[in-house]
C-alpha cells in the first residue's frame, strides 16, 4: 500500500514523462503493462501510482522502493527495459528520486450549526 511518510525510506521516485496528446494513453498503457508485469514483482517495490496529465502532455509515475539499490536493480532487469525503451520512444522522461520532509493532511472541519 501507498503511504507516505517523512524520512528517507521508502526512497520516492517521482518519473516524469513528456508526451504528444496523442501519444498519452499509448505511454499509459506501456507503463501499466511494465509494472503489471514486471516491475510490482521485483524484490524492494513497495507501492506505485500512475497519473495522467489532464493536459495530454504528461504522465507521472509515483513509485516507491525500499532502498535506492532496489530501484537499481529493476532498472537493470531485462525484463523491464523493453517497455522503457518503447516508451522513450514518444516521449522525454526526466527521473528524480526524492526524500519526504513534511507530510500534510486534511485539518478536521469545523462543526457546522446543528451538527454534534
Amino acid at each position: 500500500m501507498l503511504t507516505i511518510e517523512k524520512g528517507d525510506r521508502p526512497l520516492t521516485a517521482i518519473n516524469v514523462f513528456s508526451v504528444a496528446p496523442e501519444n498519452q494513453a499509448r505511454l499509459i498503457a506501456l507503463l501499466r503493462a511494465a509494472t503489471e508485469s514486471s516491475i510490482r514483482h521485483v524484490p524492494g517495490f513497495v507501492a506505485a501510482a500512475l497519473h495522467r496529465g489532464i493536459d495530454g502532455t504528461k504522465v507521472t509515475m509515483y513509485a516507491q522502493w525500499r532502498t535506492p539499490d532496489d530501484y537499481a536493480r529493476m532498472r537493470a532487469r531485462p525484463d523491464a527495459s523493453p517497455f522503457l525503451d518503447e516508451a522513450l520512444k514518444i516521449a522525454r522522461f526526466d527521473p528524480g528520486f526524492y526524500e519526504v520532509t513534511d507530510v500534510f493532511v486534511a485539518a478536521s472541519p469545523e462543526p457546522r450549526p446543528n451538527e454534534p
